[in-house]
């Protein structure tokens, strides 16, 4: 009897670890789908952000072809001008400095444009890397957990 009811509070000691891991093996679960929820959330960002980072990117291939016709045109205009008439020097001075000035001025949007663009991608290549790094850490730590799992089991 006292064999007995040793076996059974052996029986009963086991039954409530049976318990307590089950309860943590839940929670680990629970822990495991908050993380891979959070991942896809970062990977739907990640993914926003690729698109915007794209359609900045043409947005500014546009607007430095738009700036290069632009000035093309300018330039064709002055020398068409002078060629056309030379009676109208002073006028022709006058219009090629302004189409200088225009030309500055595109030049230095379009410059403008450029490092706008430049920080813009730095900053998101800093993003991407950083969420790649959290990426990394959370399956590191994903790994750890299905580690642990296998092993108390």
């Amino acid at each position: 009897q006292e064999e007995k009811k040793q076996l059974t509070l052996k029986v009963e000691e086991l039954e409530r670890k049976l318990e307590s891991t089950s309860a943590q093996n839940i929670e680990f679960l629970q822990v495991i789908a908050k993380r891979e929820e959070s991942i896809h959330q970062c990977q739907l960002r990640l993914e926003e952000k690729s698109r915007e980072c794209s359609s900045l990117a043409r947005q500014l291939e546009m607007a430095i072809e738009d700036a290069k016709r632009q000035v093309e045109q300018a330039r064709e205009r002055a020398i068409s001008r002078e060629r056309a008439a030379q009676s109208k020097m002073l006028d022709l001075e006058s219009q090629l400095s302004r189409n200088k000035t225009e030309l500055n001025q595109l030049r230095r949007s379009k410059e403008d444009a450029e490092r706008r663009y430049e920080s813009r991608l730095q900053d998101l290549r800093d993003r991407l890397e950083q969420s790649e790094s959290t990426n990394r850490s959370m399956q590191n730590y994903v790994q750890f957990l299905k580690s642990s799992y296998d092993n108390v089991f």
